[in-house]
């Protein structure tokens, strides 16, 4: 079971413990992440990508034209590219995510209206629709919901379990689920073990 109690001592504040200890029971049930092994490793993927539960939408307000082009090295190629973004997040948006996920152009506006938001950042047109069809919640119409504490969990739930995450939880495949939640980066993976380890001894 899920409490705030728990969630403390698996390293989350107390504030964003309390939001989302309810939110976190209901979407783990419903998506049979219930045994310690696939609470544990869950909750530290989510906390890790979420900066402890409290980044719920992706930051996309950049100061630096070299770090635009390094970020989004595929979609922005050059500094004079880069310029006209900075401090612009919803034309970066727009930008680097046109016409891919689902998205249309730069004009539809989609790359803005369906960025990174929830535990793991659901990015894009295309998987906002099928986390609709999954959970039978208005994300197409409202994609801001991603973002509040239920829809944010039911998001990321529903991703772990279509993900066959469960099934590596089982097996102890901490790092395989790393590499489906952030990609082969494996970006603080490391820091993401560490989590690991303090929520399987919160959750035995």
């Amino acid at each position: 079971m899920i409490t705030v109690e728990r969630l403390v001592a698996a390293g989350i504040a107390p504030a964003p413990a309390a939001a989302f200890a309810a939110p976190l029971e209901g979407a783990c049930r419903r998506f049979g992440i219930t045994s310690r092994q696939r609470l544990a490793a869950f909750v530290a993927q989510a906390a890790h990508e979420s900066n402890g539960f409290e980044r719920l939408e992706e930051d996309l307000r950049y100061t630096s034209a070299a770090r635009v082009c390094k970020v989004f090295r595929g979609r922005v190629k050059t500094l004079a590219q880069a310029g006209p973004l900075l401090r612009n997040p919803r034309a970066l948006a727009n930008v680097v995510y046109s016409n891919r996920l689902g998205n249309g152009d730069v004009a539809s506006d989609d790359g803005w209206r369906y960025r990174g938001r929830g535990l793991f950042q659901l990015t894009g047109r295309a998987n906002y629709m099928a986390a609709e069809d999954a959970i039978g919640r208005p994300y197409k119409a409202s994609p801001e919901l991603v973002a509040e504490p239920v829809d944010a969990a039911l998001t990321a739930a529903w991703f772990w379990a279509a993900g066959g995450m469960n099934d590596l939880a089982d097996r102890g495949r901490f790092d395989d689920i790393t590499r489906r939640v952030n990609g082969a980066a494996m970006l603080g993976s490391k820091e993401r073990q560490d989590l690991f380890i303090r929520a399987l001894g919160a959750f035995s």
